[in-house]
């Protein structure tokens, strides 16, 4: 994420983390793999955020 404008960031933060979500219903992953995958998406637009800054 480090050379995308931070719409792009967010954008893709959303789409991964809908997509984690939709796995998660579906029952293709546990909680525990889904919430990982979820932070992980959400330490990746914090620094995004922070080299926007």
């Amino acid at each position: 994420m480090s050379d995308e404008p931070i719409e792009t960031a967010v954008k893709r933060f959303l789409d991964e983390t809908e997509s984690a979500l939709d796995d998660y219903d579906q029952g293709y992953a546990d909680a525990d793999a889904t919430l990982s995958v979820i932070r992980s998406r959400m330490d990746e637009l914090a620094a995004a955020v922070d080299e926007e800054s």
